[in-house]
């Protein structure tokens, strides 16, 4: 029996499983796609916000705040891209004045430091390429940027070199209470039994709520597209740029990324299908109009991909975290600033079962640190070298836009979490991501896999449910005929 089991792979659960593996209990973590950040998680701006926006008062502020204090040395543990590249919030009118200093003033009740609205000279000087119509902006200098999936799969390869366990393709279809705990049944007819069930599913935290009948919220999505941008366009600006906000969010940003593209969006329109990631040409070319506006430079011809995200939006307005039923945790609603305050939403899960009876103690042999798994092309010719001289797959590059190794992409195939098809691969290397998306690179990497898994080519996933990518090998269709 586990002491806890953690109902989805998002940066949230990741980040809750680390922190209750390293309270000594015996941890799994149960999701019903291929591979760990599947969902929110995968498709979000991937910025650590500085706090200014949660109202008052809200868990979403005190974990705001709190969260982005603390991801600063989580990344440096985990060997994770962090960058506090400061954050704007751009007026374009004496209105929008108004409303930046109501901003500000609810920041400082939260306990953001350094909140300042400057001028358009003040603007200038630091983002030159910065659009004529803009007049002032909210400046927060505590503002960050991270890779989203980058965190979660250090965070959960983590927490599995500390003894979590973590079961993918299980979809949950039956919670059953016990007299020690719960039983979970997935639809596969796999039984996992767990004294305490922490439900950090997303999209469907009120579906998994509702089968344990602890469901008192709803949850609906709220579709987001992007649109990102080559390398080339990666220095268009250097803070994250946003509009005043409104009740559907913080609106449309411009804002390099870690990687050192250039990343534009999200729309925000409220839907009912929870399975809808499509893009749509009326959500892209409002994204790129309102870019204009606040840029004079993103150059729309550097676009090397557009997606959709699904945010998780609660109907209280807040982060729901509860315990309705002993041992039965709700982590729902966890829509923006979720990214932001997932270090501090892992502390606070713990604090609630310690709260309500639960004991937690400390493992003693925790290994809190973990190696990057990013970094080869950054190192010397002299540091690369040595690296080859003891593994010659390092001399062989797989992706020429990102300038990936075959040694990356086999070390990202062995280490926690494990990649089972394409995707995983590009989300722990990069392989794939770069201008030409995959058409150079993704047969060698099929054949990687396909070798490292000790399955056909034709057999290798795109992205896992059945999608893959050949159907044979031609002189075996050619015979055939």
């Amino acid at each position: 029996m586990f002491d806890v089991a953690i109902i989805g792979a998002g940066v949230v659960g990741g980040m809750i499983a680390r922190k209750l593996t390293a309270c000594d209990m015996k941890v799994c973590i149960l999701e019903k796609e291929s591979d760990v950040a599947e969902g929110a998680t995968k498709a979000n701006s991937a910025i650590i916000h500085a706090g200014f926006d949660a109202k008052a008062g809200t868990l979403k502020a005190l974990l705001n705040k709190r969260g982005s204090d603390m991801m600063q040395d989580v990344c440096k543990e985990l060997g994770v891209s962090y960058k506090r590249n400061g954050s704007m919030v751009l007026g374009f009118s004496n209105d929008d004045e108004k409303k930046l200093r109501e901003i500000m003033e609810n920041g400082e009740k939260n306990g953001i430091n350094g909140l300042e609205i400057i001028s358009r000279e003040r603007i200038v000087e630091l983002e030159p390429n910065i659009a004529d119509g803009v007049t002032c902006a909210l400046y927060a200098p505590t503002g960050a940027i991270v890779c989203p999936y980058e965190l979660t799969l250090a965070t959960i390869g983590n927490a599995m070199d500390n003894g979590a366990e973590l079961m993918l393709d299980f979809k949950v279809e039956r919670i059953e209470k016990t007299d020690v705990g719960f039983e979970i049944l997935s639809d596969e007819g796999t039984m996992v039994d767990a004294k305490i069930v922490v439900n950090a599913a997303g999209l469907y935290s009120d579906e998994i709520a509702d089968l344990a009948q602890c469901k008192s919220f709803s949850v609906h999505p709220r579709k987001g597209e992007y649109i990102l941008l080559d390398k080339e366009a990666g220095m268009t600006v250097s803070h994250t740029l946003f509009t005043v906000p409104t009740s559907m969010g913080k609106g449309i940003l411009v804002s390099p990324t870690v990687d050192g593209n250039l990343i534009l969006g999200p729309t925000a329109v409220d839907m009912t299908d929870k399975e809808n990631k499509d893009t749509e040409r009326d959500g892209l070319d409002r994204i790129i109009a309102e870019s204009a506006r606040m840029v004079k430079s993103a150059d729309i011809r550097q676009s090397i991909t557009s997606f959709c995200g699904l945010r998780a939006v609660g109907d209280t307005g807040d982060f729901i975290i509860d315990m309705p039923s002993k041992g039965f945790v709700n982590v729902a609603g966890i829509e923006s600033p979720g990214l932001s305050s997932a270090p501090a939403i892992a502390e606070y899960v713990a604090e609630l079962l310690e709260n309500n009876g639960f004991t937690l103690g400390v493992k003693v042999d925790f290994k809190g640190e973990r190696e990057p798994m990013k970094g080869f092309s950054e190192l010397s010719y002299e540091e690369k070298n040595e690296i080859i001289k003891k593994d010659p797959a390092y001399g062989r590059v797989v992706c020429r836009c990102e300038n990936i190794t075959e040694g990356e992409i086999l070390r990202a195939i062995r280490t926690n979490p494990k990649p089972r098809d394409l995707d995983g691969v590009k989300r722990r290397t990069r392989a794939q991501m770069g201008r030409c998306q995959g058409g150079f690179c993704s047969p060698y990497i099929t054949e990687l896999l396909s070798k490292e898994l000790g399955i056909p080519m034709e057999q290798v996933e795109k992205t896992g449910k059945d999608s893959y990518i050949l159907s044979g090998r031609t002189k075996e269709v050619v015979e055939n005929a």
